[in-house]
């Protein structure tokens, strides 16, 4: 179904950058360039020999490469490394701390209360905890907090002022509550709390978008689109693994960044499309599902027989509406980084065929990997592929799945409500849907 691969990850000196790609010879370079599918629907080849010199070539400059399960083709170009994106120093790989700086929000009150919460995360990883850097970002955070709140609430869209106010109320009584969890150094309770008031803030942020931010061009409106966000439940059930009968994972994806990928993958679940499919590959460096069980590449809809393929879609970081149909590669932006990176454990990106950036349609597949292995804008994925959300909870059944487990049932159940030109005939309204056969 897919080409597995040699993994590269590059080296961060922007130095070592430019000396690699001195050393390299430009036939190797050629021949990175002209083969470097990634998770393709169709299965390249590439001789033995190539793959060889395309392999020593990397190992012996600046390069350390992770050789996966019958690798068929090397997949990296060698590319100048950007300043790291996110709020913080460090490459963010935490999913729902992604999801919350992608959010089109520039109130800077609120991002400065962000930034401090988020902070938290490398006071966290230092042993033995930094509880003062702990403090000191807690009572940042409140300060801010206190003398922002009217221009953070000037900006919240007028029909959710009311319910924006009541969560501020709330953030305020739980960031009192973490910074004495933080002054009495409670390691266990610490982390939770964090997230807490985390989600508190990405409510508000998330409340401050009102209207869908920008339009949709006008050659991909008829196509499924998801005008912001939504939460799907994914269903499994291990056949292959001994360990585990049942699992359950929450999906989010981001149609603020990514509405036509969104409202494709939205549409198909509905649909129940993916219900009761295998999983396809899983090479412990992603895993992979839906192919259709009739052997063609991609989704069909009822009454037609050509594929329903959906154009490359990604957001770069600084443009309010996202490019399509090429890489960033492509268009000459390959220093600049997607406002959707792989950089998280369980980031979802659709698959497509290794020539054609316009042949993504049902087959899409999940990464294995975290940012220490692939940060933003240093690894082979990010530009290349469209991401459009990312697991964010039950990440641990994402190590256990095997070619052969199923999903048993995937389930729209927030956000239905964004999903234009649903093609499947199912509805919903509300907070939340669960789509059944008998809907569709």
């Amino acid at each position: 179904m897919v080409s597995c691969f040699h993994h590269v990850s590059l080296a961060r000196s922007a130095e070592c950058k430019r000396a690699s790609r001195r050393l390299l010879p430009s036939s190797i370079r050629s021949a990175v360039k002209s083969n470097s599918s990634l998770l393709s629907v169709e299965r390249p080849s590439i001789s033995t020999s190539l793959r060889q010199r395309l392999f020593s070539a990397f190992t012996t400059v600046v390069f350390t490469a992770t050789t996966f399960a019958n690798p068929v083709a090397t997949t990296a170009s060698v590319l100048a490394v950007p300043d790291v994106a996110g709020l913080s120093a460090n490459p963010v790989k935490n999913a729902r701390a992604l999801l919350r700086n992608a959010l089109p929000v520039a109130n800077k009150p609120v991002r400065q209360v962000q930034k401090h919460l988020e902070d938290i995360s490398e006071n966290l990883r230092v042993p033995g905890v930094d509880f003062r850097g702990v403090q000191k970002n807690v009572n940042a955070a409140i300060r801010t907090l206190e003398k922002g709140k009217a221009v953070i609430v000037k900006d919240v869209a007028l029909e959710n002022k009311e319910e924006v106010q009541q969560v501020l109320n709330k953030l305020q009584t739980e960031l009192l509550e973490l910074k004495r969890i933080a002054e009495n150094e409670d390691r266990q309770a610490l982390p939770g709390k964090q997230q807490q008031v985390l989600e508190y803030v990405g409510q508000i942020e998330e409340a401050m978008i009102g209207s869908f931010p920008f339009e949709v061009p006008t050659e991909f409106q008829s196509l499924p689109r998801l005008e912001g966000r939504a939460t799907v439940e994914i269903d499994l059930t291990f056949t292959q693994n001994p360990n585990y009968e049942k699992g359950k994972m929450l999906l989010m994806i981001d149609g603020y960044n990514a509405p036509i990928s969104s409202g494709n993958f939205a549409d198909l679940v509905v649909s129940g499309f993916y219900d009761g499919m295998e999983w396809q590959r899983a090479d412990g460096f992603v895993v992979q599902t839906g192919q259709p069980s009739d052997g063609s590449v991609g989704y069909k809809p009822t009454g037609l027989s050509a594929i329903r393929n959906i154009p490359l879609e990604i957001m770069v970081q600084g443009d309010s509406v996202p490019s399509y149909g090429e890489t960033l590669e492509d268009m000459g932006r390959y220093r600049e980084e997607p406002v959707l990176p792989f950089n998280a454990f369980g980031t979802v990106a659709w698959a497509r065929n290794e020539f054609d950036n316009n042949s993504a349609s049902s087959q899409f597949f999940v990464l294995l990997k975290e940012s220490e292995l692939t940060p933003s804008g240093t690894n082979i994925l990010d530009g290349r592929y469209g991401v459009f959300g990312y697991i964010i909870e039950g990440q641990d059944f994402l190590r256990e799945i095997k070619v052969g487990d199923k999903i048993s049932k995937m389930k729209l159940i927030s956000g239905g409500e964004h999903l234009i030109n649903n093609k499947s005939g199912a509805q919903s309204e509300g907070q939340s849907q669960t789509i059944t056969d008998a809907d569709v």
